[in-house]
């Protein structure tokens, strides 16, 4: 306890006018250095934001993990599955790879999720699991290094889809991302407080592209999907 209390005592704030200054310039210095990578999300990204209704065409909808309730998908990754089925009904993407986590064996969102839009009306065939991504840059590398994706657009929540469409376009995917709207409740704002760390994690992998944490062989299925011709 007396360390404590000197250490406290050691980051007192001054009492000089000067002291003060200097204490609120360093403030807002690392302030600013702490939303600089929000900022780089946001610069020059707003013309490749769009909703499921203004949406281009692309080959394949990316539709990234967002946990599950009692092995089903949570109302946040339903609402991302339901905006990438729309996208497939309305013939703008011909094949769906779903990413998320498998790391253990008794759970496992990318079979949840396929399951979903399978037991909706998409074929099988059309739908394309990737049980390795861990994170918002696995999923992106993989989707170009395993999967072959380079076009797509990119579901998630509006708060997300930034991140996803930086991150996949460092992955060398033309994409687009498809934002799917939330109330702006507790869950809203903990995801958006969420983006704040996650923004200077995914400057980091943007610039140093490292492997994601699996890698593998080289996976057909969304080769195969699109081989099979246009949906409808």
């Amino acid at each position: 306890m007396r360390a404590l209390s000197g250490a406290l005592r050691g980051l007192r704030v001054p009492v000089s006018r000067a002291g003060r200054r200097r204490w609120f310039q360093a403030a807002v210095l690392l302030t600013a250095v702490a939303l600089l990578p929000s900022a780089w999300l946001w610069t020059g990204s707003d013309d490749r934001v769009r909703t499921v209704a203004d949406a281009p065409a692309a080959p394949v909808a990316v539709v990234f993990g967002a946990g599950l309730f009692d092995g089903e998908p949570s109302p946040y990754l339903a609402h991302r599955l339901d905006a990438a089925l729309t996208l497939y009904r309305q013939h703008k993407v011909q094949a769906i790879l779903v990413t998320g986590d498998n790391s253990r064996t008794d759970y496992d969102e990318t079979d949840a999720m396929r399951g979903y839009l399978t037991a909706r009306g998409v074929p099988e065939v059309r739908v394309v699991g990737d049980y390795a991504g861990f994170d918002t840059w696995d999923s992106c590398s993989r989707a170009r290094r395993i999967f072959g994706v380079d076009r797509a657009l990119l579901v998630s929540q509006d708060f997300h889809v930034r991140r996803a469409l930086a991150l996949c376009r460092a992955a060398g995917i033309d994409a687009y991302a498809v934002a799917v709207a939330e109330a702006h409740n507790v869950t809203w704002y903990y995801g958006g407080l969420r983006e704040i760390p996650g923004a200077g994690k995914a400057l980091m992998d943007a610039v140093l592209r490292p492997d994601p944490q699996f890698l593998g062989v080289r996976e057909t299925g969304i080769g195969r999907a699109l081989a099979d011709g246009p949906t409808g």
